[in-house]
């Protein structure tokens, strides 16, 4: 049903255990740049955050301050809805497992408050491969869930490839994709999308909008390093006009690239939640990428400043703790500097 290829599904559960920092490092940017000297006056701050899930944690995370409080300071946050929201799950055995994702609204609800996400300030993509891990009702039962909290959703083919949001006084399109599906094409094609192509965007989606973004759902897992397919399409990305994509599905942090005037996070990592309870330390780095965009009439849309911001999820029972790199202690404090600073090194 999957379309993975069988070297990817045979490597999943070793690289799971021990992410790989192998692979292409050049050419990557610090992770913290300001583009426009002096800064615009007038910006709109944008907040990236990976993938939310509940998999193997069911209880609201504990969030310190300063993340929620970053947070709270966009004025649009993205993310990505890595699990289907049921109140019953229909894959029993499987969710049980860990193999298909579930959560419920009311966890969602809390975990949001819990982490300072204003719900009319959030934006979640349901374009990954897990999102029909609960069956089409599952698909529906997910999209109705946050239509009731008023939270927008992009990637679904109903809104076409790019959608339209607006973050403070800017227009921003949206193209959210996925590369990688959990289910028979037929279903998945019909409501998740699977748009990476930009030559196949309709132009009139594109043409009225003041920053095109990209959201994709792309490269292999616990991989640090993306693959050269990956980067070759971030590049075919920015030669028609993207500049801003967040990328997803690879479940720890990435680097950032520049490619002309296009800013690429090629992964975020994710930021709740994890298949299982004991998930490696490598896997628990999180990011949170803001982006401030100018609203200045010379420079409207164009990217004033960004930062990475890492964060680490503890394990605390029955639910996660959420808390800045420089708050820990240790030899954990030490393995994290270190493996950022392998990530970040060019």
């Amino acid at each position: 049903m999957s379309n993975y290829p069988l070297s990817y599904k045979l490597s999943w559960l070793p690289y799971f255990l021990k992410p790989s920092l192998g692979g292409d490092r050049n050419g990557f940017a610090a992770p913290a740049a300001t583009l426009i000297d002096p800064r615009p006056a007038r910006t709109v701050r944008l907040a990236f955050i990976g993938d939310i899930s509940a998999v193997a944690h069911r209880a609201a995370p504990e969030c310190d301050p300063a993340i929620a409080g970053l947070l709270a300071s966009a004025d649009l946050v993205v993310g990505n809805c890595e699990s289907p929201i049921v109140e019953r799950p229909r894959a029993v055995m499987g969710t049980r497992l860990g193999t298909h994702h579930a959560m419920t609204e009311r966890f969602l609800a809390d975990a949001l408050a819990a982490v300072g996400i204003a719900r009319d300030k959030l934006v979640l993509s349901l374009a990954n491969n897990h999102v029909l891990d609960q069956g089409v009702a599952g698909f529906e039962e997910t999209v109705a869930a946050l239509r009731r909290l008023g939270i927008r959703t992009i990637g679904t083919t109903a809104g076409g490839p790019v959608q339209h949001h607006t973050a403070g006084p800017l227009t921003i399109g949206f193209a959210a994709f996925t590369l990688w599906r959990n289910a028979g094409e037929a279903e998945f094609r019909a409501r998740v999308s699977m748009a990476g192509d930009p030559a196949q965007w309709p132009g009139e989606t594109i043409s009225d909008v003041e920053l095109l973004c990209a959201v994709p759902h792309w490269d292999w897992e616990f991989r640090h390093f993306p693959r050269s397919a990956t980067r070759a399409l971030a590049r075919r990305l920015a030669s028609y006009g993207v500049r801003l994509i967040a990328g997803h599905h690879a479940h720890v942090v990435q680097p950032v690239e520049r490619i002309g005037d296009t800013l690429v996070a090629y992964g975020l990592g994710d930021f709740l939640g994890t298949a299982f309870a004991r998930q490696p330390w490598p896997g628990r780095i999180g990011s949170i990428l803001v982006v401030d965009v100018s609203t200045e009439p010379a420079a409207r849309g164009a990217i004033a400043a960004y930062k990475l911001h890492p964060f680490m999820r503890l394990r605390r029972g029955r639910h996660e703790r959420l808390l800045p790199v420089d708050a820990l202690e240790g030899s954990l404090k030490r393995k994290v500097a270190q493996r950022l600073g392998a990530i970040f090194s060019g």
